[in-house]
């Protein structure tokens, strides 16, 4: 085989003959450490090499959507806003169209821009754009199990046991609808504590929405005093927060060197770590407690179907995957919610003729001495418009979770090779100008109709769509209603700097968008 038949090998070969030749002629003397320093520095070059070598390769094999041309090593990093890297997304869109492919270090991305790109692809072409792309950090917090990044008869099985599960629990039923209820009692008696005066709601809020998610899952609510629940949530938020920072973004494109590194991950995957075992305890006092002819909540039906497969060595009813699936569901099931409320309390306190058009409809059809279900919603149309715009315009999830190319996908004219990340770029969906009147702007009217009417629009995708969308949707909706309205029926909300001093951009905003904390003063009405 030629020596030079590669550019590295050539490089290699041409650059360390020259540096030998020269230290001969010379009669230079190099220590043991420059001569390390020489050739890392040859390797790092030969990798860039090999690397814009296979990106060449790759641009004449494959059809690639269009994009920016990488850099050896970082690819388009430069180009990505690093504290909001979707709007780099959309100027990049308007020059390469909407499909484009985008290199974050040397992974290769596909982000799809818009309502009907995103709808073509995740629900006209759903079975070729149905895998999971293997998220780094989400690989970390699980160890690659459970339903979140699954993907083949591990994701089918569990997915269809998940939702017929959670469904049998009541999940978008009376039954849960019940718990949220009842939950929203607490929730109120806590904040009636406040007596008017300034609190923050962020770790309230949390407790509130994750005890719903515990019902289901645990079997059980946690006080809001539990030092432990509140040490886990705390521990949820860190991870979300980290994800959503320029820091988890550097993880997630360079996880095997950030994870020999020291860092905030490093606490970050700690508190995981302790999630991860409070799950395990809660598994075994299940175990040692469970009755197979009346199942308690999630883990019990696992375990349960676990045991009903033991003889099956293919079987993905297994401990891994009941673990993993659990941490995904608690940690899913608390902080996108709690934080879209969060939000929705910012969004009131900043525009209070909304809050008190709110109140008044509420006043009107449901008053202050029922709690509220989801009935009322048909009756409450602006309230449930308001509900819906907060979702639209917190864009909580701007990049939705990463798919994933399982085998070569032709689309719109291009190839995605697999093994490719494909990104359902939602924040352009929620802000399409083709399909929002006003899509930078908090406007309720874009789900009211000439009559006043609630109406259901189609690029309405908080919780993406398709097949992959979220399992917990029925359930955020009805927690989302059932908390907001409850709060407004007996609290009026302002925050102490009053309505110009809140900032409904996000604090974070890279895998998620993190609201801005505020204090707020809940008078009671």
């Amino acid at each position: 085989m030629n020596p030079c038949s590669t550019p590295v090998t050539c490089l290699l070969n041409i650059h360390s003959a020259s540096y030998i030749m020269c230290c001969w002629v010379e009669g230079s003397l190099h220590t043991v450490e420059r001569i390390m320093e020489f050739y890392t520095t040859l390797l790092l070059a030969g990798l860039a090499a090999l690397l814009w070598f296979l990106f060449a390769q790759n641009q004449q094999k494959y059809r690639l959507p269009p994009g920016p041309r990488p850099l050896p090593l970082i690819g388009n990093l430069l180009k990505i806003n690093k504290n909001a890297p979707f709007k780099s997304f959309v100027e990049l869109s308007k020059t390469y169209g909407p499909v484009m492919t985008v290199y974050l270090g040397w992974q290769r991305m596909v982000v799809l821009v818009g309502y009907d790109t995103v709808n073509e692809a995740l629900v006209d072409q759903a079975d070729y754009f149905i895998g999971r792309g293997p998220l780094p950090i989400l690989v970390r917090a699980t160890r690659g199990f459970g339903i979140g990044i699954s993907n083949g008869e591990r994701w089918r099985q569990l997915r269809r046991f998940t939702l017929t599960t959670l469904r049998d629990f009541g999940m978008g039923r009376k039954g849960m609808e019940e718990w949220i209820q009842e939950e929203s009692k607490h929730l109120r008696a806590q904040i009636r504590k406040y007596k008017g005066k300034p609190f923050d709601p962020t770790i309230l809020l949390s407790r509130t929405v994750s005890n719903v998610i515990c019902c289901l899952v645990f079997g059980q609510r946690f006080s809001y005093e539990d030092k432990q629940f509140q040490n886990l949530l705390s521990s949820i938020s860190k991870f979300i927060r980290f994800n959503s920072s320029p820091s988890g973004m550097l993880y997630n494109i360079f996880p095997s060197v950030m994870e020999r590194l020291p860092g905030p991950h490093q606490t970050v995957f700690a508190g995981i770590d302790q999630i991860r075992d409070f799950i395990k305890i809660k598994i075994q006092e299940h175990k040692e407690t469970l009755d197979p002819s009346s199942p308690r909540d999630y883990i019990d039906c696992f375990l349960i179907r676990a045991h009903q497969e033991k003889d099956n060595p293919s079987t993905e009813f297994h401990y891994d995957n009941l673990l993993s699936t659990v941490l995904n569901l608690f940690g899913a099931g608390t902080e996108t919610t709690s934080s879209t409320i969060r939000y929705a309390l910012s969004v009131l306190m900043k525009h209070k003729d909304i809050q008190e058009k709110m109140q008044k409809e509420i006043n009107t059809v449901i008053g202050r001495d029922r709690c509220p279900s989801m009935e009322d919603r048909k009756s409450l149309p602006f309230t449930d418009a308001v509900i819906h715009e907060v979702q639209r315009f917190l864009d909580i999830v701007p990049f939705s979770l990463p798919h994933y190319a399982l085998e070569d996908i032709s689309f719109r004219g291009y190839v995605i090779p697999k093994g490719t990340s494909i990104i359902p770029f939602l924040h352009s969906v929620l802000k399409d100008e083709k399909q929002w009147a006003t899509p930078f702007s908090f406007n309720p009217q874009h789900f009211l109709d000439q009559n006043g009417k609630f109406q259901k629009l189609p690029a309405f995708l908080p919780f993406s769509a398709g097949k992959r969308s979220c399992v917990g949707e029925s359930l955020a909706r009805m927690e989302l209603f059932i908390f907001l309205v409850t709060l407004l029926q007996d609290f009026r909300f302002s925050c102490p700097g009053g309505p110009d001093s809140i900032d409904l951009i996000p604090e974070y905003s890279t895998f998620a968008n993190v609201p801005r904390s505020y204090d707020i003063i809940a008078t009671p009405l």
